[in-house]
């Protein structure tokens, strides 16, 4: 009974936090939620900033379907080498280029680029360096430990690249808040860009929902529920997944994108599974499939043939837990979820 009771407090808390984020999110009452060309542009810098280049070649695809331009595209890779590295960048923008070999007629070159005149006049790119990153930071910013990165913080990042007519400055901080959650230890360094977002035009609103936004579609797995040790029982599954016991009998797992198990059966118990992050899929054998997104609670009857995982371009997290569990009860693994099944569901 004391299992239940924790499993089914998390599945309120699960629901009501869910429930929270639509109302918060997706109702439009604030007339600031993300545009499709944000989402395209969002997908598109965390998925270069973590070097995912298969899932970046598609979220390329569907950025510029959504209305982002050829030319912003280059722009925001060009930037993000100053927070992820040349090889990032360069590797993005080959992807980019090589989506363009079949150039399809509804994507948008956008406004012919053109050299910023700041590159021809250091003063003057310190100059509009300093005032961005005064406004940035909401305050006059001085790194006087060392002078070295104070003057190229001043002088190229808020200068020489935000001197570009391509993204405008609120832009450049979703492209930049969106690489940084892609990215591990640079909790600071987000934190300040969060702001930073506010700061450079976004609402409030915005930026909470962009975060929201990366982590619900699996882009990111910033979760509180812990990630845990590779998964023991990986070898009934095709990918990588994790473990975390969370107390209580309740266990968490998490899957890398394209991660899901085989087909497998609870005889004498009934599985319950509550999806806290990301996005998969959830069948039984004979149905549809159901999608899995934050918040989904599914008990799966006992004797029932069926598989989980997540989506071929999120991550997935779901706890679970076994109720009305009988003498004698088990788990049978089963054959594995065919390629041909599962990328017909990504179609």
């Amino acid at each position: 009974m004391r299992r239940l009771f924790f499993a089914l407090l998390i599945m309120m808390m699960t629901m009501v936090t869910a429930n929270a984020q639509m109302q918060r999110v997706g109702d439009g009452t604030s007339g600031m939620t993300l545009t499709e060309r944000q989402k395209g542009l969002a997908a598109c810098a965390c998925l270069m900033a973590q070097g995912d280049m298969n899932r970046l070649e598609p979220a390329v695809r569907k950025a510029l379907d959504g209305g982002v331009t050829i030319n912003e595209l280059k722009e925001a890779f060009s930037q993000l080498y100053a927070y992820t590295g040349f090889p990032r960048s360069l590797n993005a923008l080959g992807v980019l280029s090589k989506v363009l070999e079949s150039k399809q007629a509804n994507w948008q070159e956008g406004k012919p680029w053109k050299r910023p005149a700041e590159w021809d006049d250091a003063k003057k790119a310190y100059e509009l360096g300093t005032k961005n990153q005064t406004q940035l930071s909401g305050k006059p910013f001085n790194y006087e430990f060392c002078p070295q990165d104070d003057y190229y913080l001043k002088s190229h990042l808020f200068g020489d690249i935000f001197a570009g007519d391509q993204l405008s400055a609120a832009d450049r901080e979703i492209v930049t808040v969106a690489a940084l959650s892609g990215l591990e230890g640079v909790a600071p360094q987000l934190a300040a860009h969060k702001q930073g977002a506010v700061n450079m035009g976004n609402s409030q609103q915005l930026v909470d929902e962009l975060c929201t936004w990366l982590c619900n579609e699996g882009y990111t797995l910033s979760t509180k529920w812990p990630k845990g040790e590779p998964n023991p029982y990986g070898k009934y599954f095709i990918g990588q997944s994790y473990l975390a016991d969370v107390g209580g009998g309740v266990i968490n797992v998490t899957f890398e994108p394209g991660c899901r198990n085989n087909w497998h059966i609870h005889h004498k118990q009934v599985q319950v599974l509550i999806c806290v992050a990301g996005r998969g899929w959830y069948q039984e054998w004979g149905k549809e499939p159901q999608e899995l997104t934050p918040g989904t609670v599914i008990a799966v009857p006992a004797e029932v043939k069926h598989w989980h995982g997540a989506q071929k371009g999120s991550w997935l997290q779901h706890l679970t837990y076994h109720k009305d569990i009988q003498e004698g009860a088990s788990n049978e693994w089963c054959e594995a979820v065919s390629n041909e099944q599962y990328d017909a569901l990504s179609k």
